[in-house]
């Protein structure tokens, strides 16, 4: 079986890559075409996320096993099938925790046909990678210090702040 899985980049324009993949082949094999896909480097760390109901992040699953006993799953440890289940799962891919590139993969369908070339392979390319990441801003709830969460750029110029805040102190 052959997954075609969309993967879309977090940005105001519209970026995506349509990727053939093995069932059989792992998150890392994925991993690998994405980062061909998009013309990434591929020198940094990155991690899939489990995506629960409501498109919120749950189980990370990250490229190298960072724990002390060598223990932890890794994106080598998971088949695209068992990641990728059903037609419509979703998975977030995180590349470069400095930059924050941030993508969506979808699994939009599973066809059975016989291999062709090497997989992954990019069937189709929409859109332009921009030069760099998407700049996502780090949001501090004042009334709750502990929970942040990400905004756009447009949603930041929405903010009023208090006047007897100082911004230099965030």
């Amino acid at each position: 079986m052959i997954y075609k899985i969309r993967v879309f980049l977090d940005a105001k324009e519209d970026v995506f890559r349509d990727i053939e993949i093995k069932e059989r082949q792992t998150l890392f094999t994925l991993y690998k075409g994405i980062i061909s896909a998009f013309s990434l480097q591929g020198e940094e760390l990155a991690s899939f996320y489990e995506l629960d109901e409501d498109g919120n992040q749950a189980k990370e699953i990250p490229l190298e096993d960072m724990s002390d006993d060598g223990t932890d799953e890794t994106m080598a440890d998971f088949y695209i099938k068992e990641a990728f289940a059903l037609e419509g799962d979703r998975m977030m891919f995180l590349y470069d925790f400095m930059e924050m590139w941030t993508f969506v993969a979808e699994l939009v369908s599973i066809e059975d046909k016989p291999a062709v070339l090497n997989y992954p392979l990019t069937v189709y390319r929409f859109g332009s990678m921009p030069l760099k990441a998407p700049k996502k801003d780090l949001i501090v709830d004042l009334e709750d210090e502990d929970e942040m969460d990400f905004a756009d750029d447009a949603e930041l110029n929405d903010l009023q702040m208090d006047d007897d805040i100082d911004v230099e102190d965030l």
